[in-house]
């Protein structure tokens, strides 16, 4: 029977990160690991900053919703990658396939904004301190995060829409461990020409600003840093932006490896270890990236293992 968009798959099958029977099962203790590390270390972020007053500032604000996000985004595969680890025949439903595509987008564009954000609000911090309580109130930070969530919903829309629009027929084997668009092209007999221009716009939109403002307000909190004359001042500020350098490039630099290149099979096998780095050790990252090289971070956690021990 044909779906309403007259695709005739009435589900799909995943290939997976390797065919080879051997790797199965340590990718798949592999896997699990990062997964309930990425778990607990989000939700400890999270309680962490809602536990403690002196957290909820912007820069915590920000980091709450990235842990939030990190969290989400990593059930959105991770669990059916894990059962696919153990089962002869990884398959998806057409439904479950279309759902898990569309809360990856989602969350995946949530998370390149919210970092966007986090960049805006170091520049406030460094470059403007004095402005810093204006700049960044609690409504100015309110709209950073609903604009995220909304360029996110947006961005989803159009792709799983699109995607939608395809008709899918006898092959059914998708070249990856998750429903992502380009290896879905892959299996569409019907033109993708819209559907990839699509992903150019969105993306192009989604990757440029983004990029463009995080490497301005890089610019200009580089060119303060230069200008302070404390060395102490300078080791602080570069301290304050390094972690989130660190998980940008990671981010980025992964998902640009995987959408700017020809979706051919080569490339495919090729995205699907890369991806690996934005879907999978991002979010495991992002927690320790940011907690543990924080001192605020450190002491309320202190306090709050010495009220439990006492």
């Amino acid at each position: 029977m044909a779906h309403g968009n007259s695709s005739f798959v009435t589900e799909f099958i995943l290939a997976g990160l390797t065919n080879l029977p051997d790797l199965q099962l340590p990718l798949f203790c592999l896997f699990l690991v990062m997964y309930v590390v990425t778990v607990l270390g989000n939700l400890c972020l999270i309680n962490l900053i809602g536990l403690n007053s002196h957290l909820h500032t912007p820069m915590y604000f920000f980091l709450l919703n990235l842990s939030f996000i990190d969290l989400c985004y990593s059930s959105v595969f991770t669990p059916k990658m894990l059962i696919n680890f153990t089962s002869k025949k990884n398959i998806i439903s057409y439904r479950g396939c279309m759902t898990q595509l569309y809360f990856f987008c989602f969350f995946a564009i949530s998370e390149a904004y919210v970092l966007t954000s986090m960049a805006y609000d170091r520049y406030v911090a460094i470059c403007n301190p004095l402005l810093y309580n204006v700049a960044m109130s609690p409504k100015v930070c309110s709209i950073l995060i609903l604009g995220s969530y909304l360029m996110a919903f947006s961005g989803a829309m159009a792709h799983t829409g699109c995607m939608l629009r395809l008709t899918f027929c006898d092959a059914n084997t998708i070249n990856h461990y998750l429903c992502d668009i380009l290896p879905l092209f892959q299996l569409s007999c019907t033109s993708t020409y819209v559907n990839e221009l699509v992903v150019f716009i969105v993306l192009s939109i989604n990757v440029i600003v983004p990029t463009v403002t995080i490497f301005v307000s890089y610019g200009f909190i580089l060119s303060s840093i230069l200008h302070m004359s404390s060395t102490e001042g300078r080791s602080k500020a570069f301290s304050t932006c390094s972690s989130h350098i660190i998980a940008v490039s990671l981010f980025f630099g992964s998902c640009a490896f995987m959408y700017l290149k020809p979706s051919s099979a080569g490339s495919m096998d090729e995205g699907k270890i890369s991806s690996i780095f934005y879907t999978n050790t991002v979010p495991l990252m992002n927690p320790f990236i940011y907690s543990l090289r924080n001192k605020d971070v450190k002491l309320a956690l202190g306090k709050i293992l010495s009220r439990k021990q006492f």
